[in-house]
């Protein structure tokens, strides 16, 4: 006879509960890991404070910066992360007045860099993201340099100088801006002047067209009739020319005939009788040796 295995159903029942505690524990630990846990990528900078401190040497509880793998308590503890590599955002436009009070639409386009030996003041003092500060803060200086800088102009010397104008509200933003730990990389501006001022220049730049046309159209009549004149001359000039050869050519010819004319005229009136003495020239006016 074989003999029958009996098995224990409190035991089973202890190895099953077992592993769903192991297991339970296990799911735990890497949740807690997880969110004691970050990453900060190279072109970033992550600053790591304490939510909590009443130690008046951490400036606003920031303990320092960081990157790569970063462990950290979260009950007290957090990290905030800024990129350090360049931004770029291209503003709603805004309108701004000039001195004679014309309004006038600004576009600008903005590349920045957070400077990373500034970035625990910037998050001190403001401890906003990028995108808030770029639509607060950073939106903040550049409307404050399109006005100031405005105001010493009038419209059409706005409109006159352009590149000077973009340079001082340049400066400006470099000024601001460098100060706080914004690098300006880059800046330009869309600027649209307002509609009678666009109308006003399309007028004079067509008038100017105009008068170009104009210009030019008599600079055409006035080398057509040169051309003309020239015509004229030449043709004088050679009717003249033809005149004095055909005039030479008939002197030339009347003086040769003259003497043949009259002889012949004179053999015409000859009644046939010879003269009644006897010389070397017996017959009057004609040549028998030629």
């Amino acid at each position: 006879m074989q003999a029958t295995k009996t098995v224990n159903p409190r035991r089973g029942s202890k190895l099953g509960k077992a592993t769903w505690i192991s297991l339970g524990v296990t799911v735990l630990a890497i949740i807690l890991m997880a969110s004691c846990c970050t990453t900060i990528d190279s072109a970033s900078v992550g600053i790591r404070f304490k939510k909590w401190s009443s130690n008046s040497a951490l400036k606003g509880g920031v303990e320092g910066t960081c990157r790569g793998w970063v462990w950290y308590n979260p009950i007290t503890e957090s990290i905030f992360e800024y990129p350090t590599y360049i931004q770029r955002v291209t503003y709603e436009p805004f309108t701004v007045n000039p001195k004679d009070a014309a309004i006038f639409s600004m576009t600008p386009t903005l590349a920045y860099q957070i400077d990373e030996n500034k970035a625990v003041d910037i998050f001190v003092k403001y401890r906003k993201p990028v995108r808030e500060l770029e639509m607060g803060y950073i939106n903040t200086c550049i409307f404050e340099a399109y006005r100031t800088c405005a105001n010493n102009y009038t419209s059409d010397e706005l409109m006159a100088n352009r590149a000077k104008f973009e340079t001082e509200v340049r400066a400006r933003l470099d000024e601001s801006m460098n100060r706080e730990g914004f690098i300006v990389r880059e800046f330009t501006t869309k600027i649209d002047p307002p509609a009678s001022l666009t109308e006003a220049i399309n007028a004079k730049n067509e008038a100017v067209q105009n008068a170009l046309k104009a210009e030019n159209k008599v600079k055409e009549a006035e080398a057509e009739a040169k051309i003309a004149i020239a015509k004229a001359q030449g043709e004088a000039e050679a009717l003249k020319i033809q005149g004095d050869g055909e005039a030479y050519y008939n002197r030339v010819v009347a003086a040769s005939l003259n003497g043949l004319i009259v002889q012949q005229y004179a053999i015409e009136k000859w009644n046939g009788e010879l003269p009644t003495y006897n010389g070397s020239n017996a017959l009057p006016f004609i040549n028998l040796s030629k």
